[in-house]
């Protein structure tokens, strides 16, 4: 498995992908069985194969192709495919050797990306992250002519052009695993249509709009000029890291299913658990707090951290229970070599763990609390609050305050990183000889927080796949500076719609409400998505209604896959729905009132939550108050006695406002400001 893992470690590297002359033929992956082609398309196909060698290429619907294949290996072709139908086969002929693809389906083809959100799949991460009705959904979800393919995370420094993936039929156990919002689009789409649809998943969670964008595109922005040079250095540094790390022991976990890529996995790290185990060399972390905020930075694999306590010799004998907040990824605890808890399945990252310590566990005062956590990507590590972390008696409640009665864990503790994690496998140190910290090192932290990176792993792989358009779910990453993200997400845009050299609608969702930490507001990702409207053939569909103050994971995901599905029947495929909330265009001040003019406003309400309407007016002090708020038409009549002389009305302006404007359609309005949007 060494030598496998060396030579796919080296082959990434290699920026040309240059084929040897005794390489097999191959398809690109997305080239599966079940795969579904955009009907009415001059469809590309490509892979790789012997260089001067001709592929011929036959479909069954009745069209050829013949490609010749370059030095470098690589071939394409493109084949003209049929209005929507099927099943067919398409069929290669190169150097001798046939191969055939089968159950071709001729359809609707939607790319559907971003972060947690869109990846977020339907059976949900239970039991804190549940899909509505998830259930009877997924019992539900036989549509053999609806076909479904998941790109496997994957960063990168150069474009890749392959990508882990296979397409399959939507059945409840597929269709479980993929993504609800895609999910819930493409069903709409499939229902409304009656032809088959094609999705494709390429989402990866706690990632900002930086790393899914070419190197090309992200230079043009002001905050990256400097990220050639950058970029340059580490390149070289890079190669050498990755041959360091692919010569370890590696753990390959692309074919698990998510939610149980780190069951059972084991790293022959049993003696890190031990209570006799010496880890006087390893470093020390105060917790909690997010390693890649300390110097272990941005890092995803698979860390143990130990602390020894000492306890009152009157809890001897008895049951303890052990508290430490909640653990990103996934966990696996122990106290004295024995394992007292863990989660190391479904999406616990923001489960609090509460463990339970048997009696006959705890048998002298000295205590030694190992815990591996597992990261898998984003964030990692112990990410609660101080007062998270403590150990004591079963009959002291969790919930109680400060107490004599327990011993609070936070502070230094040991640590070790003991494998890293990247594209789907476990690279294994030794932590004996500390080798984590004498790594080779790489100019810069590749992650897939880095700009490039899964626009070359995950992104690049697919092009040119004939698309009708995409969705997109992706923000909350990006809350920190929502000024940049102005013109970052545009970019983006127009990023793949250069490289894919096709126009193709965009569709994206407003960020939701949710309480997010201080300095983070929201409501500014929020209005620049809302401009990024202007952006031409794209469409927005708001969640205002739809969010949860204490969850950054919404569970209807039916309202948010059908509100983007609206955009397209409407705007590509002239079905006549509505597919927009109420729209803010322009306002006039008229005595003490401002009236506010909106498109998309056939039969506005507005409906009050919480005792509010969530609209404010100001004057020239810019002094916000409470508004009264009547419709009249497809107008709004903004007030306060407070307010004599209005200059600017905000609406659901803060992290967690809901929203109270719809139209007749029950499709709610953005929130937005009507005053200078760069204060």
């Amino acid at each position: 498995m060494k030598n496998i893992c060396f030579i796919a470690a080296i082959s990434m590297l290699l920026s040309s992908g240059t084929f040897s002359q005794s390489s097999q033929f191959v398809p690109a992956p997305i080239f599966t069985d079940n795969l579904v082609l955009q009907q009415k398309s001059d469809a590309s196909i490509w892979g790789k194969g012997n260089p001067g060698t001709t592929v011929f290429i036959t479909a069954s619907w009745g069209k050829k192709a013949i490609s010749i294949v370059q030095p470098d290996g690589r071939w394409m072709a493109s084949i003209k495919t049929p209005k929507a139908g099927g099943p067919f086969t398409l069929s290669f002929q190169h150097d001798g050797d046939t191969m055939r693809l089968n159950n071709v389906l001729i359809g609707e083809v939607w790319l559907c990306s971003g972060q947690s959100n869109m990846e977020m799949p339907l059976e949900g991460w239970p039991p804190e992250n549940p899909i509505d009705n998830s259930s009877t959904e997924v019992q539900h979800a036989v549509f053999p002519k609806m076909r479904l393919f998941t790109v496997g995370h994957a960063i990168s420094l150069e474009p890749n052009d392959t990508c882990i993936g296979l397409w399959k039929e939507c059945t409840p156990e597929v269709a479980a695993k993929f993504g609800a919002t895609g999910y819930f689009f493409g069903k709409k789409l499939h229902q409304e249509l009656n032809v088959p649809v094609g999705l494709i998943q390429a989402a990866w969670g706690g990632t900002p709009v930086q790393a899914w964008t070419s190197e090309k595109y992200i230079t043009q922005h002001q905050d990256y000029l400097d990220f050639p040079s950058e970029l340059k250095q580490s390149r070289e540094q890079f190669a050498a890291y990755m041959i360091w790390l692919y010569s370890h022991k590696v753990i390959d976990i692309s074919n698990r299913v998510m939610g149980e890529q780190c069951k059972g996995l084991t790293f022959d790290d049993a003696q890190y658990a031990r209570m006799d185990f010496n880890d006087s060399s390893w470093k020390e972390m105060d917790l909690p707090i997010g390693w890649e905020q300390t110097e272990v930075g941005e890092f995803d694999g698979v860390l143990w951290f130990r602390k020894q306590i000492e306890i009152p010799k009157h809890w001897l004998n008895k049951e303890l229970v052990l508290e430490l907040g909640p653990i990103d990824d996934c966990d696996l605890t122990f106290i004295n070599g024995k394992q007292i808890g863990g989660l190391d399945t479904g999406n616990p990252w923001n489960l609090n763990r509460v463990y339970s310590v048997p009696a006959e566990i705890v048998k002298e005062s000295l205590l030694t609390i190992a815990v591996q956590i597992i990261d898998l990507g984003g964030g990692g590590g112990f990410w609660g609050q101080k007062e998270q972390l403590n150990i004591h008696p079963r009959n002291v409640e969790v919930s109680t305050a400060a107490d004599s009665g327990k011993i609070n864990l936070a502070g230094a503790w040991k640590y070790m990183p003991i494998a890293e994690y990247r594209d789907s496998k476990f690279c294994v140190f030794d932590a004996a000889s500390r080798e984590f910290y004498t790594r080779p090192k790489v100019q810069f932290e590749l992650s897939s927080q880095t700009p490039t990176t899964l626009y070359n792993g995950m992104i690049a792989p697919l092009i040119p796949y004939a698309l009708k358009g995409a969705i997109w779910y992706q923000g909350e990453s990006n809350t920190k500076d929502p000024e940049a993200y102005k013109t970052l997400f545009p970019l983006m845009i127009n990023n793949w719609r250069s490289n894919w050299n096709n126009e193709f609608p965009f569709y994206f969702v407003q960020i939701a409400p949710f309480s997010y930490s201080p300095g983070e507001e929201s409501q500014r990702l929020r209005e620049a998505q809302l401009q990024s409207l202007s952006v031409p053939k794209t469409g927005m569909a708001v969640t205002l209604d739809i969010g949860n103050a204490k969850n950054i994971h919404p569970s209807n995901k039916t309202a948010v896959g059908e509100r983007l599905a609206r955009w397209a029947l409407a705007n590509d495929y002239g079905k006549k729905v509505a597919y927009s909330g109420p729209k803010f265009k322009s306002f006039i001040v008229k005595k003490n009132a401002m009236i506010l003019s909106f498109e998309f406003a056939d039969r506005m309400t507005v409906v009050k939550q919480n005792g509010s309407s969530y609209f404010q007016i100001a004057g020239d002090d810019s002094l916000f108050y409470d508004a009264e708020v009547s419709v009249k038409g497809k107008t709004l009549i903004i007030q306060s006695e407070k307010v004599k002389k209005p200059t600017a009305v905000r609406y659901a302006w803060d992290n967690i406002a809901e929203a109270t404007l719809f139209n007749g359609a029950g499709l709610p309005a953005s929130s937005f400001r009507t005053d200078d949007w760069k204060k």
